[in-house]
């Protein structure tokens, strides 16, 4: 149950403070997105070894989503939280020590969790600390942050590893001290959520959709589902298209490249305030149908800015899609099943993420790189352009 008459209590800037944690959050989650041509070079794996790799933080997302997707519903936001960012602080000591995959599968797993406990609470509680009025900026907050985050991972990771010492250590240094920041924030924050007695017992709820928000769920599900397949493409695999294709091997390009994916779906989240949810979530996954024919294009005339403005396109569909999915979702979900409602939302959203990108690995062994890549963005296209079709003929319901 969340607190009745406390958004008046709130200070306006505490939902703000809540999405910069979550941006803090998400960004240790694609932080080793450039650098993984260097742990090749190290430790020497295939690139289907870099697409498992990718999928152990996938697995370990949902795992979190589906075992404590509605713990923060019952504990409150702010604990779940506080545990959150103690995974990710973990995992960054992990790649800290990594002499081996076997740390490296354990940083990528605990980031996964960290991420799948972010997913719910962390969106869930930007929600609930705004004021009424600026609901609707916070629900661009909560997004912005998400995708924001997961952007400037493979930014700041980039420029670290390429223009300062210690490439595969630094990085995580400089997150380490910002989830320590992001701790002592965390600990300010107000709760929202009120403590029941005797507390309900923690079980695993699974996939929790209440009746009364599958409506709504299941097409934002299939957007979802698109839209996070592109990013999948963009933090696994085109670090390697772009350094053995296209032969550019400085890592500053390469997390420059996979942060428009991010910062485009950013854009693309405050454009759907002016196109509302109703149309967004049609027209994102058309334009990003065409972000996707780009990305193609590029594989073909083995183009880098082609491969930019595709990630500019697909991204700008991304975030309409996404942000118009969350909105709706959030919307017709009860107050006592928000986390969780959210949370079984991220599990769609996180299978899109994964289970395509493991198949571009293998499919690399038969087809290459550029082959595999061209196969990907094929089943896309017709996805997107599928799911698109359908909720043009099918607008879904938000309230």
């Amino acid at each position: 149950m969340i607190v009745q008459g406390a958004g008046e209590r709130r200070a306006r800037g505490h939902y703000l403070a809540a999405a910069g944690v979550f941006a803090v959050g998400m960004a240790g989650t694609t932080l080793p997105t450039p650098l993984y041509g260097l742990y090749r070079e190290r430790i020497g794996f295939s690139e289907l070894m870099v697409t498992v790799v990718f999928a152990v933080y996938a697995l370990g997302v949902i795992a979190a989503l589906l075992v404590a997707g509605d713990f923060s519903d019952v504990l409150g936001r702010r604990p779940v939280l506080l545990a959150a960012l103690a995974l990710s602080v973990l995992s960054a000591v992990c790649f800290l020590c990594e002499s081996g995959l076997p740390l490296l599968f354990l940083g990528r797993l605990l980031s996964g969790f960290s991420a799948g406990l972010f997913s719910g609470a962390a969106t869930a509680a930007v929600l609930e600390l705004a004021p009424p009025d600026p609901r609707g900026r916070a629900g661009f907050a909560a997004t912005a942050a998400n995708m924001g985050g997961l952007g400037c991972g493979p930014l700041l990771s980039g420029v670290l590893a390429q223009y300062a010492p210690w490439p595969l250590r630094l990085p995580f240094l400089v997150h380490i001290a910002l989830l320590v920041a992001a701790l002592a924030v965390t600990r300010a924050l107000p709760e929202t959520v009120a403590r029941r007695t005797p507390r309900p017992p923690l079980r695993p709820q699974g996939m929790v959709v209440p009746q009364e928000a599958r409506g709504a769920f299941v097409p934002a599900g299939l957007a979802a589902f698109a839209g996070f397949s592109l990013l999948g493409l963009f933090t696994a695999v085109a670090p390697s298209f772009v350094s053995q294709t296209l032969g550019v091997h400085n890592l500053a390009v390469t997390g420059t490249v996979v942060f428009t994916v991010f910062c485009s779906s950013t854009a693309g989240q405050f454009l759907m305030g002016r196109v509302g949810v109703r149309r967004a979530l049609p027209a994102g996954c058309l334009v990003l149908t065409a972000g996707m024919a780009l990305v193609a294009a590029s594989l073909l005339m083995e183009s880098l800015p082609v491969l930019v403005v595709g990630a500019v396109v697909g991204g700008l569909g991304q975030g309409l899609a996404f942000r118009a999915a969350l909105t709706g979702v959030s919307a017709v979900a009860p107050d006592e099943h928000r986390g969780a409602t959210i949370s079984a939302f991220f599990v769609v959203a996180y299978v899109g993420i994964s289970l395509p990108v493991v198949g571009v690995g293998a499919l690399t062994m038969a087809l290459g790189l550029r082959g595999a890549g061209l196969v990907f963005a094929g089943c896309v296209v017709l996805l997107s352009t599928g799911v698109g079709v359908f909720l043009l003929r099918r607008p879904p319901r938000t309230d």
